[in-house]
């Protein structure tokens, strides 16, 4: 028996960065279009952001709090922080090499040149001092320090200008906030092409104007990272949609975990930052100009189809082509897989359908992150004003979505939705929809939809999710028993088939591992994260007994695998590719000796399985599950866009022997041959 409190597995954070590497290791692929690796620098400044908001913050809470308690693998908060910087400063250079070395002069190359100041001729620099004194200048507030002006607060992730003033007024250093409205460049015709100059550089060649009468003999950019978090223990639910809302607007106030600074930044400046910030010089990263890579976004933007990846247009399955979404439902299960297949033509159709439908009786509906306008609320909103029960189940706590949430459910309940937030203390990360309908027969049938992603057809362009949708009476009454348990803020419900955290998930997966703890026994799991201590430990007890097990994980892999005596016959893969793989699927058993199917919203993590509110279906319709065995089998199969992890924490890639396969490249052709069909 493996015993939990002595597992050797790996830190959550460890492994986080390590996926983090991988995605800075697309931008490194020569083989991608130009604009794709310039995507993917910016993915990975968005990663590193958040993971410093989130993960780093609440290693630094634990830090001031005093705990010394160590983590799995065997650092204390204070070893773990620093273990962290010192990997991101190694990624944050070779983050820097890619752009600087590669991708920016090969952008240079075709017509794209980023450009500092000192790169542009006088006719270039005229038109931009123009452009700043018209557009610019007029938004910008320069803050100097001095007795009767105190430091200024920095918000979460601004962009500052600093500046160094030379004259008698002490203390001599001025602040400028770069303004997010104004884009991350600015144009200007190059002979070539078009440079694209960075909004600091502009500001900062003039910021003599902004600071007029005093003496400028410098300045230099920098950026600070503050914790994100926030508690909403001990509050009622009544309360929550204020809390989350006031939580928010502090947000921006939060600790500071890190400070980012340019090259030219003076010491005396740099002391000042973070004595004022109270940080440390373990905290103070830097890094050569342009701060914030996140802003190469903004090139995606450009009309330069030959340097992007083709557009993929998912399409309508075959099947979808009915005019009648519940005659067809009806019917089947039927299996959607995005983005290769539409989601506004399958899972975003089912529930507009569901809202203009004279029959339908009731919609309820989970909504953890949908788009700005969305229309999958605007079908609910419009079913509530027809008449119909709507009742929407909101998660406010969706971490970075809470505005965005908030401002839906006033939306929905000025409608006459009936808006729900769940529980306090777990979140409602669920993927389920409920249709209550009268059938042209008379009789009143339930219609559902489970889904592996969000309610968000801007996300469902780029996330690789399903979505199964069903009229099963047994698993469509377990969905109404969720929606009861979340809308009476009850912890409790019964439920035959749909397996529900924190209810009766993680009990069924372990007996799952479980029952193929045996010579001949067969796991294969795809999940975005594994680190749930209860869950490692029955994969290495089966994988002691003989089960051959292999787990796709995207990002967190806390399990050790090829551990002679436990986990030698655990494989662990990763999948990075141009859609990000959101899917879970579990396989139990051999595929053609009765194996168990699952697929769902939850992940093997202990905030899945014990502190949020998931819904996992059975899949058991014949050719359903040989949908799930091809997407799962060129996972394994793999040789280009796939990783393995070793015992020792190191991720490779593949070795590409033989045939080249990749994943989505293989499924989009799928998905045309059906469509052609």
């Amino acid at each position: 028996m493996v015993e939990i409190t002595t597992l050797p597995i790996f830190d959550r954070e460890v492994s986080e960065v390590e996926y983090h590497a991988r995605v800075l290791a697309r931008a490194a692929d020569h083989s991608l279009p130009l604009l794709e690796r310039a995507k993917f620098l910016a993915i990975f400044t968005t990663l590193t952001d958040q993971f410093f908001r989130v993960r780093v913050a609440g290693l630094k809470e634990q830090q001031a709090a005093g705990i010394d308690s160590r983590s799995p693998g065997g650092l204390t908060p204070t070893q773990l922080i620093g273990n962290l910087h010192w990997r991101f400063q190694k990624l944050l250079a070779w983050q820097r090499e890619i752009f600087e070395q590669q991708v920016s002069p090969a952008l240079g190359e075709e017509g794209i040149l980023l450009c500092t100041w000192a790169d542009l001729d006088e006719g270039r620099r005229k038109r931009l001092s123009d452009d700043f004194r018209r557009r610019i200048a007029p938004v910008l507030t320069p803050l100097a320090v001095g007795p009767a002006h105190p430091f200024p607060f920095i918000s979460d992730l601004s962009l500052s200008v600093g500046v160094t003033l030379a004259d008698q007024r002490d203390p001599g250093f001025g602040r400028v906030k770069v303004p997010k409205m104004l884009g991350r460049f600015v144009q200007v015709d190059a002979d070539d092409g078009v440079a694209m100059v960075p909004i600091e550089e502009v500001i900062g060649a003039h910021v003599q104007e902004v600071f007029p009468g005093r003496q400028v003999t410098g300045w230099h950019t920098f950026r600070v990272t503050r914790n994100a978090e926030y508690d909403v223990e001990d509050v009622d639910v009544e309360d929550l949609l204020r809390l989350v809302a006031t939580e928010l607007l502090d947000r921006r106030f939060g600790r500071a975990v890190r400070l980012e600074v340019d090259t030219d930044t003076p010491q005396t400046a740099q002391h000042l930052l973070t004595r004022e910030l109270d940080l440390g010089d373990g905290e103070v990263f830097t890094q050569s100009r342009p701060l914030d890579l996140g802003g190469l976004w903004e090139l995606c933007a450009l009309d330069r189809d030959d340097l992007k990846t083709p557009s993929w247009e998912p399409l309508t399955p075959p099947e979808f082509a009915t005019p009648d979404l519940f005659e067809l439902i009806r019917d089947s299960d039927t299996l959607v897989h995005h983005p290769y297949e539409s989601f506004a033509t399958t899972t975003q159709r089912f529930i507009e359908q569901a809202a203009d439908d004279p029959g339908v009786l009731a919609i309820k509906q989970t909504l953890y992150r949908t788009s700005e306008d969305s229309p999958v609320v605007r079908a609910l909103i419009r079913a509530a004003e027809s008449g119909k029960q709507v009742a929407a189940v909101v998660e406010l706590k969706a971490r970075f979505d809470e505005e965005a949430n908030i401002g839906w459910a006033e939306q929905l309940e000025a409608a006459g939705v009936h808006v729900v937030f769940g529980f306090v203390d777990l979140k409602t990360h669920s993927k389920t929809a409920l249709v209550v309908r009268r059938d042209p027969d008379g009789e009143i049938r339930r219609y559902g939809h489970i889904g592996t992603g969000n309610y968000n057809p801007s996300t469902a362009k780029s996330y690789e999710d399903l979505g199964l949708f069903t009229a099963d009476p047994v698993l469509t009454r377990d969905l109404a028993e969720l929606f009861n348990m979340l809308t009476t803020n009850s912890r409790h419900g019964t439920f035959q088939q749909l397996l529900v955290a924190p209810v009766n998930l993680k009990i069924r997966l372990l007996e799952l591992i479980d029952g193929q703890a045996h010579e001949g026994g067969r796991i294969t799991i795809k999940v975005n994260n594994l680190s749930h201590p209860e869950v490692i430990a029955g994969l290495y007890q089966a994988s002691q007994k003989g089960a051959e097990i292999d787990l796709i994980i995207r990002s967190v892999c806390c399990l050790r695998p090829g551990i002679e005596g436990l986990s030698e016959r655990i494989r662990v893969r990763s999948i990075v590719g141009s859609f990000l793989e959101h899917s879970r699927i579990f396989r139990f058993g051999h595929p053609d000796d009765g194996a168990i199917y699952l697929l769902g919203s939850g992940d093997l993590m202990p905030r899945n399985l014990d502190n949020r509110v998931e819904a996992v279906t059975p899949v058991a319709h014949p050719q359903q599950r040989s949908r799930l065995d091809r997407i799962l089998d060129l996972c394994l199969q793999d040789t280009e866009l796939a990783w393995e992890l070793k015992s020792d924490g190191a991720w490779q890639r593949v070795k590409r022997e033989g045939d080249k396969v990749n994943v989505q490249q293989s499924l989009k052709a799928e998905a045309r041959r059906r469509d052609a069909h």
